[in-house]
């Protein structure tokens, strides 16, 4: 493959890792702070704020710019904003509101950085290797949201700033790999100003686009509705005190639980690829995520919370692995960013908004209520869509939906 490949890869599971260590240390600190399980959803809202605002714009962006200069800014800014909670931990502060703020222009930043970032690895590979580099593409993620998590938690320990002062050396060094791919890697695709009225069309050109491919919309929609119902993750903090009696490093390896499922199973996928009945694997692997779910709400075991998160991780690897590759085959390449930006919103950013739905569950249900909601109602999802979109259960191979 080609180097430009690699280098890529090496930015993505540091860049990955980071964010990871960074989320999952955040929600100790805030739930420490707080002791109130809402608090953990509003480190969701925030994020998803911004995202669902400037998704307009983050599209239009990506498909205008060198979505690698848009990839190295963001993962830049992210590098600042770990280094400004680095300096505000250190004054042991009791008022988690310049968190919050942090927090919501790391979502602004994700906003655009995001689809463009996901946009590069069908960008920089030649079409013989495109099925490869996305599976490896696939495990450096996994990889980084093992290491991220694990290494936060013992990096807490330690020092309570010291996840945040690592985690920014990380984003350095993944800006610096991604800096050294060649330009000519990236073309721009699409010439012109991005006026804000533009950009406003571009995202109504986006959505008119999945909304005319009913397999494009089924598969973002079906993982909106599931990653919305299935955010209990954004609760482990509090599973983790109050459920399982662990502390940091246990929350760290909880997080990294779901990493090392879907890395098992993403090995597995390198190894025999999906081929045939894509959309039924997609519905199954969805249904298995809420089952998941439900087992982590029932149990105060730390083992068999860790068994569950093993297995919430991997179907989730399947699902996100069928979707990554699906969406960008079935979009036009000209269009890649804006459709990527509004899948960023129905998918990546109802991430924070399941995380702010779960908090505020929580507070109304209690903790294991929230939780097995969640996943009862990312099996119903399942069902309604296996009826509702038979499109995409008749999928059978990737290059039936492939954009000509």
């Amino acid at each position: 493959m080609p180097a430009r490949i690699w280098l890529y890869l090496a930015s993505r599971v540091l860049d990955t890792a980071a964010t990871a260590g960074l989320v999952t240390i955040i929600g100790k600190q805030v739930f420490d702070m707080t002791g109130n399980l809402l608090s953990l959803g509003i480190i969701g809202l925030v994020q998803f704020v911004p995202t669902f605002a400037f998704a307009p714009f983050s599209g239009s962006v990506a498909d205008r710019l060198d979505r690698r200069i848009v990839s190295i800014a963001g993962i830049g800014v992210f590098a600042l904003l770990s280094a400004a909670l680095y300096l505000y931990i250190r004054t042991d502060p009791a008022d988690t509101l310049p968190i919050y703020a942090l927090m919501f222009a790391h979502g602004t930043t994700e906003a655009f950085q995001r689809p463009a970032a996901r946009a590069l690895p069908i960008d920089l590979s030649p079409e013989d290797v495109l099925t490869r580099v996305m599976a490896l593409n696939a495990a450096t993620w996994q990889a980084g949201t093992i290491v991220g998590p694990v290494l936060a938690g013992f990096l807490f320990t330690i020092a309570i700033a010291a996840p945040y002062a690592v985690f920014t050396g990380l984003f350095v060094t993944a800006a610096a790999a991604l800096l050294v791919v060649p330009s000519s890697g990236v073309e721009r695709l699409v010439s012109g100003k991005a006026g804000g009225v533009q950009a406003l069309r571009d995202a109504l050109e986006g959505f008119r686009f999945i909304r005319r491919t009913p397999v494009l919309g089924a598969a973002i929609s079906l993982d909106l509705f599931a990653v919305l119902f299935g955010g209990a993750v954004a609760l482990l903090p509090a599973i983790a005190e109050d459920r399982l009696g662990v502390d940091a490093v246990g929350l760290g390896w909880l997080r990294a639980a779901i990493g090392i499922g879907a890395s098992i199973v993403t090995v597995g996928l390198a190894l025999r690829p999906i081929e045939r009945k894509v959309g039924p694997i997609l519905l199954w692997s969805v249904a298995v995520f809420g089952l998941g779910t439900i087992a982590l709400g029932l149990t105060r075991n730390f083992v068999v919370a860790i068994l569950a998160l093993l297995v919430l991780g991997g179907a989730d690897s399947i699902s996100v692995f069928i979707r990554s590759t699906l969406v960008p085959l079935a979009t036009p390449a000209n269009m890649r960013g804006r459709v990527l930006a509004l899948e960023n919103v129905f998918i990546g950013a109802s991430n924070e908004l399941g995380a702010f739905e779960s908090g505020v569950t929580a507070a109304w249900f209690g903790l294991v209520g929230a939780v097995l909601l969640g996943g009862f109602a990312t099996m119903g999802v399942v069902v309604v869509f296996a009826f509702v979109f038979p499109a995409l259960r008749h999928v059978d191979r990737f290059s039936d939906v492939r954009a000509t």
